[in-house]
């Protein structure tokens, strides 16, 4: 089993038919693309002298290159790192380090960052800046054929934050994203070769996960020219390109609802708005539901389960009359064909419908562990069963509602940020006697980040301009708090523990900055 088979499938039946698109410009047809997949994977081995099993990360903004890595990778028997390229150098060089990556293949906008990070790890060889001469001359050559994979072996290493700040590789296999891909279709969205799917999110996230299904089925993946969700953009782009679907983050949606060019577009052409990654508050939802009409599906999922945990479909959204049916559109939807999920108690029993527990899943697409780290994955997959950490509740009729989410992430602008991990930063700093970080409701970014800081003792409050340095000096700029709050001490329980519940309650209590 290898994911690439798709590509070589389609390059021999697609003739003509455009793979790749970069904004309303065709970048390769399926057969141009196949061969040039074939010949990329060829270039890895001569070049760099690397075999089946080894890791090639990808640090780099949206572009058609992009997916020639991934799937070049695949077609060698590679194993693909796709990496947050808004990362900081450093956390870039730890998951380089910590996944053995030999090559990293990245683009001229991060080519310093890469090229530093590189240099700081033992394992990886060079890096490569796509597009360019080296990228170029890696795709010339003689072509390879596909170098077949065991369903079990590892394709992609999904890097996701934990509680204690360092980043954990959720190994994905060939049959984890196979399974992916087809329960999509069993619970989506049919697909056929002539949609699209634009990338306007990451691909190294949740949009890479969700354009896997378009390209098994020959869809046109379309990379727009701003890298992201211009809504100006984008309204352009339907015109261009037919039954086209994108993943978008709760705030994305909210936003291109909100924008007079996609209020205004012909909407003909779109086909399918997938959110999640964070909670869409419902006021936002009903007027999305007002701008795009039934075209909104909401996939709840994990990197660890990727894309697949409970869906609320399109025909989910569409009011039929049902008293509930605002809870509903509240809910993640029903669990999806292919996993077994449960709401458990701390012994790992089943919770009566209503009653909240942690919600745990099982299946084929659940993550075999972490990479290289036996300790976490044992704490994360119990007897079968991945506990999500996430906190909800089932009602009768099997919808999931998300009640919490443990581990105190913050979800700002669809991304993930880990508050231990701020933490940590800010106490680099030796006016920092003590932090705790939690993440304030915000109408634009669903989340802002709050620090709120103790002083050492004896000293004034530190500069804001210092903390923002320390921040600035060793995690990614999207990171870093938006708001600093200076207080005399945190409050505790018994156990010496930050109750963090109450700062978020002083949060809630004051009004709106």
């Amino acid at each position: 089993m290898n994911l690439a088979r798709w590509v070589e499938r389609n390059g021999r039946r697609f003739a003509g038919h455009p793979a790749v698109a970069a904004g309303d410009r065709v970048h390769a047809d399926w057969p141009a693309f196949a061969r040039r997949v074939a010949a990329i994977a060829a270039g890895f081995g001569r070049e760099f002298g690397l075999v089946p099993g080894d890791r090639v990360a990808i640090v780099m903004d949206n572009r058609p290159e992009y997916l020639e890595v991934m799937f070049a990778s695949w077609h060698a028997g590679l194993v693909a790192v796709p990496v947050n390229a808004r990362l900081h150098r450093a956390e870039i060089a730890y998951i380089l380090d910590q996944s053995g990556a030999s090559v990293a293949v990245t683009d001229q906008a991060h080519a310093d960052d890469v090229g530093a990070a590189v240099a700081e790890v033992a394992t990886a060889q060079t890096s490569v800046i796509a597009p360019g001469p080296d990228w170029d001359r890696l795709g010339q050559g003689a072509l390879i054929d596909l170098v077949e994979r065991r369903a079990d072996d590892p394709a992609w290493l999904f890097y996701t934050s934990g509680t204690t700040g360092r980043p954990k590789g959720a190994t994905l296999s060939h049959r984890n994203l196979m399974m992916m891909s087809l329960s999509y279709f069993a619970d989506i969205d049919p697909v056929s070769p002539t949609d699209s799917v634009l990338h306007a999110a990451p691909i190294s996230h949740g949009s890479g996960l969700y354009g896997l299904p378009h390209v098994a089925r020959g869809a046109t993946s379309v990379i727009p020219a701003s890298g992201g969700a211009d809504a100006d953009e984008i309204a352009g782009l339907l015109q261009r390109w037919p039954g086209m679907s994108f993943f978008a983050a709760p705030t994305m949606v909210h936003r291109l609802a909100g924008a007079s060019s996609i209020v205004e577009a012909d909407l003909a052409n779109l086909k399918t708005i997938i959110y999640g990654g964070a909670p869409m508050y419902l006021a936002d939802l009903e007027v999305a539901l007002q701008v795009f009409g039934p075209r909104l599906a909401q996939i709840y999922g994990q990197g660890e389960s990727p894309m697949t945990i409970t869906a609320l479909s399109k025909a989910d959204h569409i009011d039929d009359g049902q008293p509930r049916h605002r809870d509903r559109l509240q809910s993640v939807g029903l669990a999806r064909t292919d996993v077994q999920v449960r709401v458990v108690d701390p012994d790992g029993r089943p919770v009566p419908v209503d009653e909240i527990g942690e919600i745990v899943v099982r299946g084929d697409v659940v993550m075999s562990g972490y990479w290289n780290q036996p300790q976490a994955t044992a704490e994360a997959i119990r007897d079968g069963w991945l506990r999500t950490g996430d906190v909800g509740s089932f009602d009768r009729h099997g919808f999931l509602t998300l009640r919490d989410r443990s581990k105190d992430l913050i979800i700002s602008g669809g991304m993930n940020i880990y508050p231990r991990e701020i933490e940590e930063t800010l106490l680099r700093h030796p006016g920092v006697e003590a932090v705790s970080v939690v993440g304030r409701p915000d109408p634009e970014w669903g989340e802002s980040v709050v620090a709120f800081v103790v002083a050492s003792p004896g000293d004034a409050a530190p500069p804001v301009d210092e903390l923002d340095r320390v921040c600035l000096d060793h995690i990614a700029r999207y990171k870093r708090p938006k708001q600093y709050r200076f207080v005399d001490s945190l409050p505790t329980n018994n156990y010496g523990k930050v109750v963090k519940r109450e700062l978020r309650e002083l949060l809630a209590d004051e009004p709106p900055s």
